[in-house]
């Protein structure tokens, strides 16, 4: 908790204005477990909303509120049949507002007052009340003083037995002449039921009040007599560690002379009782009662005893026979799936199959089954759906930077506070042996001196070997065929070839700007409006301002972005709103700039005009497809190669295959063939603190290259992807999905592709086929010819 500031104490009244006279209605606040009295300083801490309107109305007008208990602390909101009548009109000092609404205030009380009646009863208790006035005392008599007197010593006696007592404590009880106060005074610091403190509030002749206090201090004083002779006497019987022992072991003995059952034994008939309703495996059950015989014979307190405890309680509460019935209802299981997740039509198929098979087949073995994709394309909710859709449980666990394979696998019970792995964590946590488990970042393991997890994975998502599954810890085998493992990566570069052969692989690409307006409109926008406390007749956004914000303030495959933009912009409108503008607020794309700024991107004026020695490249990165710029250029040299950009070696060879093919087709394309005795070729790829590598752009280096050479510019509306060969030929590459919609995002229209690449555009959605012109080529020559504006090859 932070620290806070004295600035944000907030005082309600100067000293000198505490004896100001209050009206006869004040707002009520109930207390549970403190009766307040004249004079008494007490903070509090305000939380129940009824109870924080009535501070408020309190600070905003004198500061002035009459305090009452209610009769029953368990009572959350007390109705006034619930409260007492009579409390104490007090003042606030200070307060502190804290972040969650609740309040800290101090308060002191000022006179005693009754309701007479309820003002109001809704948002906050309103009370017009009665001043008591106390009867004043003439003459202090000889009784009242000896009173007095005795009050003070059996206060100083208390105090002293709680080791509270001081000088300063003993001068303010000298230094009280009033009866009342005295009272008041030590009855607020009694620690009294709430029922005794009331009835000394209600005494209204000081003289009653100082007899009963009297009587009170006199129960106190045997009281904390008695509780400072039992804490001397615990004192000396903690040094005494093998006494204890043995006068147990004597008890125990006695126990079992008397044919009586000790804690000891009622422990193992508990654990008993337990293992054997867990059902568990033979192996288990038999491994369960050895470590409850060892239990059984030693001492209870003892180390050990408390490491077989600890296993034992591991061993009960796994979900060894605990399973979830399957509701395998497909048209449902649709709908659910459907409703969450709009497109993904891959994924969700690849789910109701699964489905389908487990309802004609239910002894099956759980998939293992791979999310791979950019961020915030819905990786991690798309699991929650099936496990909604299959009435199962779900657990998620993140596996982003662990390097311990005891995190796997747990470590061996010869460790001090050793646990099972986050597997066997999971089910006990969920209750049940067939859940959705999800892994997060499996591309993001480490290995380091203590293991490889990823080799420790390789167990449990094998449905060959799952069924026995060994954890370190519980050092039996746990069957695991019955849960659905489900894992999501970025990318599949970073996981272990043998790990990624025993997952089927599901590629969600992310989303084109339609499918991105459709989510935004089912899911984004009613989600921000209920998490910003708006309404749906408060704002409305219009399709046309929807898509600028797609285009213009976003630049993902994702959604996350474009939920943050949206997030910003009912925020901006929530404070309108919280400041007191009235209406309906429409954004639409002349008001847009209003609320979110300036755009962010503008894809399609990256490079306004065809440039020469500029061609554009499509890459595939974590975050989904992007366009990207090569630029050539000839500057004086010996002939050399000069490659910049923080370009990667599979991307470096990439640009020597273009040179060399260039070096090999300058008569084909007219160029002299000394071009290069006095002249270098400089190819840098823009963003140079941007990692870079691959082979995909090859035709586009070798196009920047061939533009300058043949001085013409490259066509920039078309954009490229292929590895290229020595001999001209275009390769193959992967992730054509991907950067089709990057290259939409850029406003690209055309995109040469190498031929054997064709049979990928089925998967390419058919709206996006509409905007986007692809054309798949062979050979360099062909790309050169619909790339480089004139006859390049013409002139040879």
């Amino acid at each position: 908790m932070a620290e806070t500031d004295k600035d944000d104490l907030i005082s309600i009244i100067d000293e000198d204005e505490k004896d100001a006279n209050f009206p006869d209605i004040l707002p009520l606040l109930s207390v549970r477990d403190v009766v307040i009295f004249n004079d008494m300083l007490l903070p509090l801490f305000v939380g129940r909303k009824k109870s924080v309107r009535a501070v408020e109305e309190a600070v905003s007008k004198d500061g002035f509120l009459l305090i009452v208990t209610q009769k029953d602390p368990g009572i959350e909101n007390p109705k006034p049949d619930q409260i007492f009548s009579v409390g104490t009109v007090s003042r606030i000092l200070r307060i502190l507002k804290l972040p969650d609404g609740s309040i800290k205030a101090l308060v002191q009380g000022i006179s005693k007052a009754r309701i007479v009646k309820y003002v109001l009863k809704r948002s906050l208790y309103r009370v017009k009340i009665e001043t008591i006035v106390e009867p004043p005392i003439k003459k202090i008599s000889l009784k009242i003083e000896a009173l007095m007197r005795n009050i003070r010593e059996h206060s100083e006696k208390i105090l002293d037995l709680r080791g509270e007592m001081t000088s300063d404590v003993s001068a303010v009880l000298e230094s009280i002449e009033d009866p009342g106060k005295l009272a008041d005074l030590v009855a607020s610091n009694l620690r009294l039921k709430i029922d005794e403190s009331q009835v000394l509030l209600e005494l209204i002749d000081p003289v009653k009040r100082l007899k009963k206090v009297n009587d009170l201090l006199a129960r106190e004083v045997e009281l904390s007599s008695m509780q400072a002779k039992i804490q001397s006497d615990v004192r000396d019987e903690i040094s005494k560690n093998q006494r204890d022992y043995f006068l147990r072991e004597q008890v125990r003995v006695i126990h079992r002379e008397l044919g009586e059952s000790d804690e000891k034994v009622e422990e193992i008939k508990d654990y008993k009782k337990k293992i054997k309703s867990a059902r568990m495996s033979k192996a288990a059950n038999k491994e369960a009662l050895k470590q409850l015989k060892r239990l059984e014979k030693m001492y209870t307190d003892s180390a050990e005893a408390s490491v077989v405890r600890t296993y034992l309680d591991w061993m009960v509460d796994m979900p060894w026979s605990k399973t979830t019935k399957d509701v395998i209802d497909i048209k449902q299981a649709k709908k659910v799936l459907d409703k969450d997740h709009f497109a993904l039509n891959k994924v969700k198929d690849r789910i109701l199959e699964y489905l389908s098979v487990r309802k004609l087949n239910p002894k099956m073995k759980g998939p293992i089954l791979c999310f791979v994709g950019p961020p915030g394309v819905g990786k991690t909710s798309l699991g929650q759906a099936i496990a909604r859709a299959m009435k199962r449980k779900f657990i998620r666990i993140s596996l982003g930077g662990i390097r311990d394979e005891a995190e796997i696998r747990g470590h061996r019970r010869t460790y001090i506070g050793a646990l099972p792995g986050r597997i066997l964590q999971g089910l006990k946590q969920c209750g049940t042996n067939n859940p959705v488990f999800m892994m997060d970042e499996i591309d993001k393991l480490g290995s380091d001196f203590r293991g490889d997890p990823s080799s420790a994975l390789l167990e449990a998502l094998d449905p060959e070997q799952n069924v026995a599954f060994s954890d370190h810890y519980l050092n039996l085998p746990f069957n695991l065929s019955k849960v659905m493992f489900i894992l999501t990566a970025n990318l599949t570069d970073t996981i272990p070839s043998a790990l990624l052969d025993r997952m089927e692989v599901i590629t969600l690409p992310g989303y084109t700007e339609e499918e991105k307006k459709t989510i935004a409109q089912r899911h984004l926008i009613p989600r921000q409006i209920k998490e910003n406390g708006l309404k749906a007749r408060n704002i409305s956004i219009s399709s046309g301002a929807l898509h600028q914000i797609i285009t213009e303030f976003t630049s993902e495959a994702g959604l996350r972005n474009l939920e943050r933009e949206i997030g910003s912009l009912f925020r901006k409108v929530a404070r309108k709103i919280a400041e007191g503008e009235k209406g309906h607020f429409r954004i639409t794309k002349n008001n847009l700039q209003r609320y979110l700024g300036v755009a962010k991107y503008y894809p399609e004026m990256d490079q306004e005009s065809s440039q020469v020695g500029l061609s554009t490249g499509l890459a595939w990165t974590q975050a989904g497809g992007d366009v990207l710029y090569v630029e050539a250029s000839l500057i004086g040299g010996k002939g050399e190669l000069i490659i910049t950009g923080q370009i990667g070696d599979v991307m470096q060879e990439s640009a020597r295959a273009a040179f060399s093919y260039a070096r090999a087709s300058l008569s084909l394309l007219g160029v002299k063939e000394n071009v290069f005795e006095n002249k270098d070729i400089h190819i840098h790829v823009p963003a140079g603190a941007i990692p870079k590598d691959g082979p995909s752009a090859g035709i586009a280096m070798a196009t920047a290259l061939i533009s300058v050479l043949v001085n013409k510019p490259v066509n920039k509306d078309i954009a490229m992807t292929g590895e290229i060969t020595l001999r001209g030929r275009v390769l193959p590459i992967g992730g054509l999905k991907e950067k089709a919609l990057g290259a939409l995002r850029g406003g690209i229209r055309t995109i040469i592709i190498p031929e054997k690449n064709k049979k990928d555009l089925v998967e390419i959605p058919l709206h996006i086929k509409r905007k986007i012109k692809f054309v798949p080529v062979k050979n360099m020559d062909k790309v050169l010819s619909l790339a480089i504006e004139g006859n390049v090859l013409g002139n040879g």
